[in-house]
């Protein structure tokens, strides 16, 4: 059985992906199981928490749209998706390769979780440099006693 927190680290990486960037390694994976839906996929919403101040008390934010899907691939592993948003084939992959994870972790690692991850923080740190460029620095200039 594979690690728990590895197991939840590459479901992270695997939700927050562009569906576009998913499919195009999915596409590209030569050993696609054959597989059954135990769930879905299916569309529903969730209540989104938040908390004052960052840790303070919580609070109903709204709601936010969620697929999910639940897969058993022919070796018996069962795989879980879930993703914000309407993309019910994406949670449909995810739910495959959750259970492929189980079976291969090292392999779904290299092939899906490890370039996957890599161009997330590509992306966060471009973002980053994007905002930094826009930074204003704000003082405020004392002109004598009155």
């Amino acid at each position: 059985m594979s690690d728990p927190n590895g197991r939840k680290r590459a479901l992270d990486v695997l939700a927050s992906a562009s569906a576009k960037a998913l499919a195009g390694k999915w596409d590209l994976f030569p050993d696609k199981p054959e597989f059954v839906s135990l769930r879905g996929p299916e569309t529903g919403m969730v209540m989104v928490r938040g908390m004052a101040g960052g840790g303070g008390a919580a609070f109903n934010m709204g709601e936010a749209t969620v697929s999910r899907a639940s897969v058993r691939i022919a070796s018996g592993e069962v795989g879980h998706g879930y993703c914000l948003g309407r993309d019910l084939d994406k949670a449909r992959v995810i739910a495959v390769i959750d259970a492929l994870y189980k079976r291969d972790s090292a392999r779904i690692e290299a092939e899906f979780i490890a370039p996957l991850a890599a161009a997330r923080f590509e992306g966060d740190a471009r973002r980053r440099a994007e905002t930094a460029a826009t930074k204003v620095d704000f003082f405020t200039m004392v002109r004598g006693d009155d």
